[in-house]
């Protein structure tokens, strides 16, 4: 519990660093929302890739505002009683507002139940959080059909541009390949911060939250994890390399990385779920800078910093990615409606060495899937082929990205 008075002091100058802000890059997510609309507006992704700064959008939009950020250290002990506290001195301080705006609110114990009195009294509401899973739960049991999701994820390559002031480019691409796509990293350009990001997302978005106290084998895992995005993994594999009781053990660890939103696992397509639960599964990243900086040999491999890229830019649109399989592979196969729309193929160079296997397996995803054309990434070279009746396009990632 904390005191009005303390709250007072907190809300005030949170509000005055709002109006201190100036030099913001405008995030960019599909479909803006409705700020006028019945539904809380719900923001998530991983640890500082921008969410507060769209939250912040938001806000200038709505332009008659409360807003109250859990990142402060001086909110530690926060319990549901003091929203009543909040509310008084948001209304004493600032008058009588529609639209409330919580940020990092996934911490606080009940904050759903207060959330969804807003709702009841006709107010506005926007909020973020870090941890997919805890918001659902909460979203799910108190906020069910009052909730409208939209996911943040570190600046795409047009973001990069506008931060930058770049023009779309081979050169302006490769900065972006290799950096990554965190606003404070491109700014400091200090590889001290990712290292300390990927620290601040194991300890208190998943270690604390979930009481892990092996913390040394969590982080063992992910910088094997990182070291190794694109490649086929199992959860028995992972449980035997790093000693685990049970496969459970893992499964639980990899779905609280995906949870932060630093790690995202995509399965094999098969048209029987049970299959694809249990088969391999490829595991990739939010960030190319991020895991750069914290894994053994990903930088080496550029063909899989560029495979990565490429599964970020997808992910962006949609969840339903998988990887193909039969007797070459195809690094992604997109599912929309029910239907599989693209299969795509990601190559850095196209050498006499790789061209057969990259080409035979585009061309047999396919035809399994009984499409006429394929999508073959590269990190320059742009050509049409035909292959046995069938049309591959060759595209550069930079043009491809938009």
């Amino acid at each position: 519990m904390i005191r009005k008075e303390d709250l007072r002091i907190i809300i005030r100058e949170q509000h005055e660093q709002l109006h201190g802000e100036q030099d913001i890059v405008q995030r960019k997510i599909f479909n803006d929302p409705d700020l006028s609309g019945s539904q809380a507006i719900v923001i998530t992704g991983v640890r500082r890739s921008g969410k507060s700064t769209y939250l912040h959008q938001l806000m200038q939009k709505s332009g008659d505002f409360y807003f109250l950020t859990f990142e402060d250290i001086r909110l530690t002990g926060f319990e549901a009683e003091d929203f009543m506290k909040v509310e008084e001195v948001f209304l004493e301080e600032f008058g009588e507002k529609e639209f409330f705006f919580f940020d990092e609110i996934q911490n606080i114990p009940e904050w759903e139940l207060y959330i969804r009195q807003k709702l009841d009294a006709k107010k506005h509401v926007a909020l973020t959080g870090s941890n997919a899973r805890l918001l659902s739960r909460e979203l799910g049991t108190h906020l069910t059909g009052r909730h409208l999701d939209y996911e943040i994820f570190p600046f795409s390559y047009s973001e990069y541009l506008d931060y930058t002031k770049s023009a779309p480019s081979l050169n302006s691409f490769q900065e972006y390949f290799t950096n990554g796509g965190f606003p404070e990293f491109l700014k400091q350009k200090r590889t001290e911060y990712l290292q300390h990001l990927l620290e601040d997302i194991l300890i208190r978005d998943i270690a604390v939250r979930h009481g892990i106290r092996n913390i040394r084998v969590l982080k063992e895992m992910v910088v094997y994890l990182l070291s190794n995005l694109g490649k086929e993994f199992s959860f028995q594999m992972l449980r035997r390399n790093f000693d685990l009781g049970a496969a459970s053990t893992v499964i639980d660890y990899i779905s609280f990385l995906e949870d932060s939103y630093l790690l995202f696992t995509i399965p094999k397509f098969d048209y029987s779920l049970k299959k694809q639960a249990y088969n391999p599964k490829k595991i990739y990243a939010v960030d190319n800078g991020l895991s750069i900086v914290n894994s053994l040999s990903f930088s080496s491999d550029f063909g899989r910093m560029l495979e990565n890229l490429v599964f970020i830019t997808l992910r962006r649109k949609t969840k339903a990615i998988y990887y193909f399989k039969g007797k070459r592979e195809c690094d992604f196969v997109i599912k929309e409606r029910g239907s599989i729309t693209a299969v795509i193929q990601v190559c850095y160079q196209i050498n006499g060495d790789n061209k057969s296997r990259e080409i035979d397996g585009l061309t047999e995803a396919v035809r399994f899937f009984g499409l006429d054309e394929g999508l073959l990434l590269t990190m320059n070279e742009e050509d049409i082929l035909k292959v046995d009746g069938l049309t591959i396009r060759l595209l550069p990632v930079w043009k491809w990205i938009g």
